[in-house]
Formats: C-alpha cells, sequence, structure tokens
C-alpha cells in the first residue's frame, strides 16, 4: 500500500540530504522523480501491492549508480515503500545523420575533457556540441538509445476479491 504522505517525506528527506551533500544532489533529484513516478502510477492504476520496478539508467546521462542505488533505497525506506527496484543499464549509441555511421558513447566520450563530460551528464541534448561523428566528424546526429532515465516494468500482485455465493 502506498503512504498518503508518499512524496512530501521523498521531499524532506531530498532537502536534508541535499544541505549536507550538494555534490550528489543529480542523482538524488532523479531518484526522487522515479519514486515519484512509481507512486504515481500506483495510485493511478489503483495498485495496492508493487512488488518489484525495474528502472533503466543510460550511460549518456552518466549517473553514479551506485548514489542512485543508495538514494532510492533511503527514499524507499522513508516511505515505507517495500518493493525491489532494480537497476539495469543501457549503453548510449548515436546514428550520425550525415553518413548513417553508428558508435558507441564509450568510443565517443574518449575525446571528452571533463568539463564537457559533465556538460553532457546534466544535460544529455548538448552532446552535439562536444562531440562529432568519427568516421565524417559532422555534429549532426540522433542519440539511438541510452539518452536517459526511465521505468522499464512495475511488477505487482493483483488480489482477487473472493465471491462467497450466499
Amino acid at each position: 500500500m502506498m503512504p498518503k504522505n508518499f512524496a512530501h517525506v521523498a521531499s524532506q528527506f531530498l532537502i536534508l540530504f541535499h544541505i549536507s551533500n550538494l555534490d550528489f544532489m543529480h542523482e538524488y533529484s532523479l531518484a526522487q522523480a522515479v519514486i515519484n513516478a512509481i507512486a504515481e502510477f500506483c495510485e493511478k492504476n489503483k495498485i495496492k501491492h508493487l512488488v518489484e520496478a525495474t528502472v533503466v539508467l543510460g550511460e549518456l546521462q552518466q549517473i553514479d549508480k551506485g548514489i542512485f542505488r543508495d538514494a532510492l533505497n533511503e527514499i524507499k525506506k522513508e516511505c515505507g515503500l517495500r518493493a525491489k527496484i532494480k537497476i539495469k543499464d543501457e549503453g548510449a549509441s548515436f546514428r550520425c545523420r550525415a553518413c548513417n555511421f553508428e558508435w558507441n558513447f564509450s568510443k565517443g566520450k574518449n575525446n571528452l575533457n571533463a568539463n564537457d563530460a559533465e556538460r553532457i551528464h546534466f544535460l544529455p541534448d548538448v552532446a552535439h556540441c562536444y562531440m562529432r561523428c568519427p568516421r565524417c566528424h559532422s555534429p549532426d546526429f540522433e542519440i539511438v538509445k541510452g539518452r536517459g532515465i526511465y521505468i522499464d516494468s512495475i511488477a505487482v500482485i493483483h488480489k482477487k476479491v473472493s465471491s462467497k455465493k450466499r
């Protein structure tokens, strides 16, 4: 069952954490958004028993998985959410619009300095400003996958209402 003060508790935890650990705010904000989205889904669909959710982290987002996992667990605990949350990684890949060449982020990030990589971490769509196609050097490419964070699946238990005849 979802607690009534779900979002409030999560935001209070986030404020307290923010004061003491400013460097990790990005991961905690994303974790809170994931928990809020799960809670909204459950409320909208009248789900009382959430078993498990799977969250996909796109490589381009460059999330610190350990901090993100810790944030999810802390916010879950504060909110009384008992469901397991699995985290899967999704590699980022790109396709050049000029020559149709496809490449992955690990190949492209070798040419990035730390500041540019950090900019992409906070706003993945700016990758076009800092990366080029390895084949033709065009900045005109699309992000095929691995861009963001999304909830891939949610597993629930549906309890059947018994219809006893009298």
